[in-house]
């Protein structure tokens, strides 16, 4: 059977322009079959500008936009006719075996829940962005799709990320850490203390609890965490990371010696730069969703578009909704 992953068009802070440049280079860079999904007329005026492989790219018509305003379930509900609406249904009726949208965080949640529905066993689906880190990427999970949550559910992200990290990060035998504000298994709030155990029973490499402060430096490959943390971790690093390329650029532009400097290690800023950058990774998946949805940022330029559809390629290639499912059912079985 040939992949295909829908994509959502109309999604983001950039519009249809920024993501149909976006599926173009991912097909004419990695030959996927795409089903674009939005208003068929502006579509096709933008195709009509690139040269790619007819054979690979669907159009599905969709005259309704699913905005930042909405709200998450109601939009769902109600906006039948969107692109993120019409998107979902084509995975959930096996058209599609993917989806990625920039759009609407909650909304994409719950359409995600509500239409393709969890993986049997799994309590609640979770956010998993790759964060970078000293080393190398790291998943972060959950990055905000349960602010509220059980130890059981801290549980099952932990086998959710080790496998997507083993599967798609390509880590042999992840190392999956608890974040704490200590490294103690009798330290940090009760439900960090309930967690602890279950993720000791749990089949992954365990290495027991982290301090935020060590998330960064890439010794371990999952950080399990409940959606506040997460999303706290998230917006932080995206903050700090800002702030030091920020006061940086001022630092080296005040003086004649600075800027001297400053061009000599502009190979080195650049590297950096790149290293930090989220549009490397593309979008985070909702672990737990039974089949491929992927969460791209919603101010994704084209590179990261086209990278969110590259991630989307390896996670089905790689059967993390299959091997996902496999390992919950043996962990209820051994009950």
């Amino acid at each position: 059977m040939i992949l295909k992953i829908a994509v959502d068009v109309m999604s983001g802070d950039h519009g249809i322009k920024n993501n149909i440049d976006g599926c173009i280079q991912a097909v004419n860079e990695f030959g996927v079959s795409l089903i674009l999904v939005g208003k068929e007329n502006e579509i096709n005026t933008e195709l009509n500008k690139y040269n790619y492989d007819k054979k690979l790219i669907e159009i599905i018509n969709a005259q309704d936009v699913i905005t930042n305003e909405d709200k998450a379930g109601m939009s769902i509900r109600k906006k039948k006719e969107s692109s993120m609406v019409k998107a979902l249904y084509l995975v959930k009726e096996d058209i599609a075996q993917g989806v990625i949208s920039s759009g609407n965080t909650g909304a994409l949640l719950s359409g995600a829940t509500l239409i393709v529905g969890r993986i049997k066993g799994i309590k609640r689906p979770a956010l998993a962005p790759i964060i970078p880190t000293e080393k190398d990427g790291a998943v972060l999970i959950d990055a905000g799709a349960n602010v509220d949550s059980k130890a059981k559910y801290l549980q099952q992200f932990g086998i959710m990320g080790s496998i997507y990290a083993e599967k798609v990060l390509k880590k042999n035998n992840p190392k999956v850490g608890l974040a704490n504000i200590g490294e103690e298994a009798t330290k940090g709030n009760l439900l960090v203390r309930e967690a602890f155990p279950l993720l000791e029973e749990a089949p992954i490499n365990f290495i027991g609890s982290i301090e935020i402060r060590d998330v960064f430096l890439g010794d371990t490959n999952v950080i399990v965490c409940d959606g506040f943390v997460g999303n706290t971790i998230l917006k932080v690093g995206e903050g700090l990371a800002k702030t030091i390329f920020k006061t940086l650029k001022m630092e080296l532009l005040k003086s004649f010696k600075s800027k001297i400097g400053a061009f000599l290690l502009k190979d080195s800023f650049r590297s950096l730069k790149a290293h930090l950058d989220y549009t490397e990774y593309g979008g985070a998946p909702f672990l737990g969703v039974n089949g491929c949805v992927i969460k791209a940022h919603g101010s994704s330029d084209a590179k990261a578009i086209k990278n969110a559809i590259r991630q989307a390629k390896d996670y089905l290639e790689n059967e993390v909704t299959k091997e996902i499912g496999k390992a919950i059912r043996e962990i209820e079985e051994a009950k």
